[in-house]
């Protein structure tokens, strides 16, 4: 179990240079972002980064992070424990130029002033590791599927027909 804390920044380059590891918790109520997406969270997100210099002489941060949030139903947007996890893979770069050079496995993270925010890039992950879409069991949500619908069923002006070929035969038989 991860039990010490992950600085807030870095020197990158330094720390593939010497192909480090480095693992610990960040507090999840640090990431404001987080927070304006799915409300303020508790406890930690477990993070582990391999810096290293891949055998084509970029620099490359391979990572995970695991955490359990606390994520609004999508119907009646109580909080829902959910557990998120992501694998990722990031190019070190220091503009957008060299963002575009790195091949599609690679995600870029901006390096500035050699320097790197690793709250910053955390919360990243985390929220492009967010599922798209939350809710409780239907028997434990507060809202049912029928308090979600108007109540009343849409009308079509003429009923459908039973088969493709049923409209080709009534244009058939008005001619």
């Amino acid at each position: 179990m991860l039990t010490s804390r992950l600085p807030n920044r870095v020197e990158p380059y330094k720390l593939a240079a010497r192909a480090e590891r480095l693992e610990g918790l960040v507090a999840l109520d640090q990431f404001e972002r987080l927070a304006e997406q799915v409300g303020a969270q508790d406890g930690d997100c477990q993070v582990w980064l391999d810096f290293a210099i891949d055998p084509q002489g970029r620099r490359v941060i391979h990572g995970r992070l695991e955490a359990e949030l606390q994520l609004p139903c999508r119907r009646c947007l109580e909080p829902l424990s959910q557990h998120v996890e992501s694998e990722f893979l990031l190019g070190m770069v220091t503009s957008d130029a060299l963002a575009a050079e790195l091949p599609s496995t690679h995600e870029p993270v901006l390096v500035e002033n050699e320097q790197l925010n690793l709250l910053e890039m955390v919360e990243d992950e985390l929220i492009l590791s967010l599922p798209q879409v939350v809710y409780h069991d239907e028997a434990l949500c507060r809202v049912s599927r029928d308090q979600l619908s108007s109540g009343e069923e849409a009308e079509s002006p003429e009923p459908t027909p039973a088969s493709p070929f049923e409209v080709l035969r009534r244009l058939k038989d008005k001619s």
